[in-house]
């Protein structure tokens, strides 16, 4: 399998960096009938995956704390900050996943993804800085729009949008999601010459 192209990273040899902890929304309409998610493109000119498009998210600041609290302030802190979105409280949001960057790359980060319902009444409005541009898409349509060279999507996003495809509506997410166990995922990167492949815990060459 070709892995799909990544923005600019650094790798090294060296000791692992460690993770700095991060917080992503995955922002949801569709209710009972469909699944649409918004996606926002990060400035083509940041250092760190520009171009791509992303979940709304960003680090955890020292002052929001520790633990769950200070994960799920994060996550509402940079969702109303990238898009404008402003969530009730951090209560709206509903824990999905939590990955890892592997540990050949320099910058890592330990990120929290945390279900949430556009409110009503809301538009999304990026800042334009750090975010350029939004749309919504189902799973399925930003997978295709990825594929034909549309949209640069990497790969933690893509293999989240596969998961999310396979529900119905956004009804049926969130009631699977919630109170689930959800335990961290930590892909590896294997690299031969100028080419890496990223393997996930179970896959061949992972161990």
């Amino acid at each position: 399998m070709v892995d799909p192209p990544e923005p600019r990273q650094d790798f090294h040899d060296g000791p692992e960096t460690a993770p700095r902890l991060a917080a992503t929304v995955i922002l949801l309409r569709g209710g009972s009938r469909t699944i649409e998610v918004l996606l926002v493109k990060r400035n083509p000119r940041a250092r760190f995956m520009g171009g791509a498009w992303v979940f709304p998210g960003g680090a955890v600041d020292r002052d929001e704390g520790h633990g769950d609290g200070a994960l799920r302030a994060a996550a509402v802190r940079e969702l109303a900050e990238e898009a404008g979105v402003r969530l009730a409280g951090p209560d709206e949001l509903v824990l999905f996943s939590r990955w890892i960057t592997p540990a050949e790359v320099k910058i890592r980060f330990d990120t929290w993804f945390y279900l949430a319902m556009l409110p009503d009444g809301t538009q999304p409005r990026v800042d334009g800085a750090e975010v350029v541009d939004a749309r919504w898409y189902t799973p399925e349509a930003a997978l295709a729009a990825s594929r034909e060279g549309e949209i640069l999507l990497v790969f933690p996003t893509i293999k989240h949008l596969e998961q999310l495809s396979s529900f119905a509506s956004v009804e049926q997410l969130i009631e699977q999601a919630t109170g689930r166990e959800v335990r961290a995922v930590q892909p590896r990167l294997i690299r031969s010459g100028a080419t890496a492949r990223i393997v996930l815990p179970g896959e061949p060459g992972y161990d």
